[in-house]
């Protein structure tokens, strides 16, 4: 039985097809549940080298955040949160790629809110298919938590009678990501 994937990437440089990936988030919210949210505009690209190495860069413009709510998405826009207008864009830049078990950890720097961070994505590859006639793509699914108030966004709504905070400190940001190979 043949799936159509295989577990390795050509050389080349591997773009994002934002019609099939999601970058997307979720928050505590009330201590008790979590807010999802999810960007609409990004982009990025994966090369990888003739001898096997690679790099990974990824840009998302923040005003295009959607949690399904406008007047939620209004509030994360302005300077209590995102500051989308001084700020517009996220970008992440890989320093480096290790093995980890079955899957690998992508470091590199995100910058978000002005601030440049190390972070590590925990990334699951999911495999190579010969695509629908365009050429092969590739699927990867990545996530990594981040403080908010590393990345300088310290709005602290507290919660009536000492029961918490209105927005969770840690974020995990999710990479649902599939990416076609340009000729």
């Amino acid at each position: 039985m043949t799936t159509g994937t295989s577990t390795a990437l050509t050389a080349g440089t591997w773009v994002i097809d934002p019609v099939h990936s999601l970058v997307g988030f979720s928050v505590r919210h009330l201590m008790v549940s979590k807010v999802r949210g999810r960007f609409t505009d990004f982009s990025g690209k994966l090369v990888i080298n003739e001898d096997g190495t690679a790099s990974a860069e990824a840009e998302i413009r923040v005003d295009s955040v959607t949690t399904d709510n406008a007047q939620r998405d209004a509030h994360l826009r302005t300077a209590d949160f995102f500051h989308a207008e001084q700020h517009p864009t996220a970008t992440f830049e890989s320093t480096g790629f290790r093995v980890s078990g079955d899957d690998f950890v992508v470091d590199g720097d995100f910058t978000f809110h002005g601030v440049t961070k190390p972070v590590s994505l925990e990334v699951e590859f999911l495999g190579v298919n010969p695509g629908m006639g365009n050429g092969p793509v590739a699927g990867f699914e990545a996530k990594t938590v981040v403080s908010r108030r590393d990345f300088g966004v310290d709005i602290d709504m507290p919660l009536p009678d000492g029961g918490g905070v209105v927005v969770g400190d840690k974020i995990t940001l999710t990479l649902e990501v599939e990416v076609g190979l340009q000729s």
